[in-house]
């Protein structure tokens, strides 16, 4: 049976993934915990990363070398940059870049010194997406109608679309709009998913990622994170890797 590495930044974006593990056991290292055991007949490993592409890259680096694991998903909450989402979608990664990775003139902006990409592709994505989907159409079962009205929540939909990454919390529009410009394809930012896809692909390891969108990576991104960490993202993981795993 294969093994799955489940990721996140915040244990609170995992949470309703702890609730349902079976068999668990735990394991601590690096200043981490790692939770073994079954989740929907599959054997996983769960772990909260922290913030940030070092803490996410030691994270997997650990998960691959020491729990075998066969495939990886990273999981957790973005900042749209792409007008046309709204809070509540779901992306599906395809190309990830890392948006602070500037090793010009001796390498072009955004490329990986020696590895010669400018980004990485992920796996598995014609997978989650049906799973994604499937969780859609089964939406109220996992997320109570007070918690969507709560983050005004009432059409959700689900996006496969590029991933910029960067030690960077985005809050103003002035950076989207740099961002827009240098990466035109991307549709959201976060902290960890081009560091996770790095050390996966030199590791040979399948690599996916889902974030749900939790605020508009502006002016106004006053959102609550750890409540919606927890009342909705993690019980999006929930939903979409139920249907993943069946």
């Amino acid at each position: 049976m294969i093994k799955i590495g489940i990721i996140s930044a915040m244990q609170e974006e995992i949470q309703a993934l702890l609730n349902e593990l079976k068999n668990v056991t735990t394991t601590e290292k690096g200043m981490r915990t790692y939770f073994s055991g079954t989740l929907f007949n599959k054997k996983v490993v769960l772990v909260f990363s922290r913030w940030g592409k070092v803490a996410s890259a030691v994270t997997t680096t650990q998960l691959i070398n020491d729990f075998d694991v066969d495939e990886i998903i990273f999981t957790g909450v973005a900042g749209a940059i792409n007008s046309k989402l709204n809070i509540g979608d779901i992306v599906l990664g395809k190309n990830l870049y890392q948006h602070d990775m500037d090793a010009s003139p001796l390498f072009e902006k955004f490329e990986i010194p020696i590895l010669r990409k400018k980004y990485l592709e992920t796996s598995n994505t014609k997978q989650l997406l049906k799973a994604a989907n499937n969780f859609l159409n089964s939406y109220h079962q996992f997320i109570t109608i007070h918690d969507a009205l709560k983050f005004q929540i009432t059409q959700p939909k689900v996006i496969e679309g590029d991933i910029a990454s960067g030690d960077q919390f985005i809050s103003s529009i002035e950076k989207i709009k740099q961002l827009n410009n240098w990466l035109p394809s991307a549709c959201c930012v976060e902290m960890e998913g081009a560091a996770v896809a790095q050390v996966c692909y030199e590791y040979q390891i399948p690599f996916s990622i889902i974030r749900i969108i939790s605020d508009k990576a502006n002016d106004n991104a006053t959102i609550d994170f750890p409540k919606f960490a927890n009342t909705i993202a993690s019980h999006y993981a929930l939903g979409i890797l139920k249907n993943y795993f069946a």
